[in-house]
């Protein structure tokens, strides 16, 4: 075999071997397909996918992490007959306000069109003295929400009852509260939440089952006050407030022991007025 006819055996090897690798290397296609076609295909069903993906994810249903639990009940509320105001009064008058207004409408003409007269209340713990008590207080002070149909007859009576000063905005022609604003104001007083129930039981000492709320307490002792300590251990020495916890009804005090500042965790009952 002559050196020409050993390279051109050679080549031939060569370019048959690198044919093979490429067959070998390239998908399989249908009868004829390109390979330029099979990758597009590929490309066009992994779009198709990540659609098909995002069509679900977009049809799942949202779901809201701090949803309104009073939300059922608004279209109730949205579909009473009138229209809720806003009616100023004197401040501690709200409650004879509503009073009035409930008898006025019995007796005078426009009673008929007023249908609601509410004073929004809220239930707070108070402790005065060392002593735990519920109170029902007003949550809105001077103002009072009526649910009326509007008219010349009612406005007056609304407007003309004992310790009333007038509608909020334009007194002549006062505007509406939108449902929604109506609502945000009133739902706490007007639907009670199974927890609701179960947070006023336990600040009145009845034990209920199930999750309730926290109400709100207010204390009349504040930090870097002076006291006197009056039951336990420390009984008869003076100290000073740092800490207040409302929510354990406790109480840290700085009680000076031997030349030193030392703190001491005490129930608001066991302390009180340093005279």
């Amino acid at each position: 075999m002559t050196d020409e006819i050993r390279e051109d055996f050679a080549a031939e090897i060569a370019d048959a071997t690198e044919e093979t690798l490429e067959v070998i290397d390239a998908p399989e296609t249908a009868e004829g397909e390109t390979v330029e076609d099979f990758e597009l295909a590929a490309e066009e069903e992994a779009m198709h996918e990540i659609d098909e993906t995002e069509a679900i994810e977009q049809s799942a249903p949202e779901v809201e992490e701090d949803a309104d639990p009073y939300a059922p009940f608004f279209a109730d509320f949205k579909a009473l007959p009138g229209k809720w105001y806003i009616i100023h009064s004197y401040a501690g008058y709200e409650k004879r306000v509503k009073q009035n207004i409930e008898n006025r409408k019995l007796t005078i003409e426009g009673g008929d069109d007023v249908h609601q007269i509410e004073v929004p209340l809220e239930d707070t713990v108070e402790i005065k003295n060392g002593q735990r008590k519920l109170v029902t207080k007003v949550r809105i002070p001077g103002y009072v929400l009526v649910r009326i149909d509007m008219t010349d007859e009612s406005w007056d009576l609304i407007r003309h009852t004992p310790a009333v000063t007038g509608f909020v905005g334009n007194s002549m022609n006062p505007s509406p509260l939108r449902p929604d604003e109506a609502f945000a104001m009133l739902k706490k007083w007007l639907f009670e939440l199974p927890e609701d129930v179960a947070a006023k039981a336990a600040n009145k000492g009845v034990a209920v089952k199930g999750k309730s709320r926290s109400i709100p307490i207010t204390v009349d002792f504040k930090v870097g006050e002076s006291i006197m300590i009056r039951d336990g251990s420390f009984a008869g020495l003076p100290g000073t407030i740092s800490e207040i916890k409302p929510e354990s009804g406790k109480l840290t005090v700085l009680v000076s022991l031997f030349e030193r500042e030392t703190p001491v965790e005490l129930a608001f009952d066991q302390v009180g007025p340093l005279n």
